[in-house]
C-alpha cells in the first residue's frame, strides 16, 4: 500500500533548468519489480544541489549537450535489488549515473582544475557511462577513476 508521502511527491518538479525530479527517479527496475522509488524531502534537495552545482555547469561547458540520466535517487529496496553497496550516495540523491553522446569533453573537464567541485566521477569506459556525486553536507574529494 503506498503512503501519504509516496502520493504527494510532484515527480515533474524541476530540479534545475535542465532537470525535473522524475529523470532521478525512475528506473525500469523498480516498476519490474513493483518498487516504489520516491524520495524523502532531504533526497530531493541534495539531488538539487547535485544538478545546480555539478550537472548544470557540466551541461553548459559541453555546449548544452544533453545529459541523459540513467540511475538517480534509489531507495534502499532499489538499491539492494540492483546490487548497490549500502553506502551508496545513490541513497541520499547525490550521485547520478549519466550518458553523454560524447563523455571525453566531460572527462577532460573533471581532469582540469577549472572544473565543478564534485565528490567521485567514475568512468565506466566499456560500459558508456559515468557516474558523479556531489555532496552538500561535507568535503567533496574530486575522486576520477575509471573502471
Amino acid at each position: 500500500m503506498k503512503t501519504k508521502t509516496e502520493f504527494s511527491t510532484n515527480y515533474s518538479v524541476r530540479l534545475s533548468a535542465h532537470f525535473r525530479l522524475e529523470e532521478f527517479t525512475y528506473s525500469r527496475v523498480a516498476i519490474e519489480y513493483g518498487i516504489i522509488n520516491s524520495p524523502p524531502p532531504e533526497a530531493i534537495e541534495a539531488l538539487r544541489c547535485l544538478c545546480v552545482r555539478l550537472l548544470e555547469p557540466i551541461r553548459t561547458h559541453c555546449g548544452d549537450c544533453p545529459i541523459h540520466i540513467l540511475s538517480g535517487y534509489r531507495c534502499p529496496a532499489l538499491n539492494k535489488r540492483v546490487g548497490g553497496v549500502a553506502t551508496s550516495q545513490h541513497l541520499k540523491g547525490e550521485a547520478a549515473d549519466l550518458y553523454m553522446v560524447d563523455l571525453q569533453p566531460l572527462v577532460q573537464l573533471l581532469r582540469s582544475p577549472d572544473a565543478p567541485e564534485f565528490d567521485q566521477a567514475i568512468y565506466y569506459r566499456h560500459r558508456g557511462f559515468i557516474h558523479l556525486s556531489f555532496t552538500s553536507s561535507g568535503s567533496n574529494r574530486r575522486q576520477l577513476i575509471y573502471v
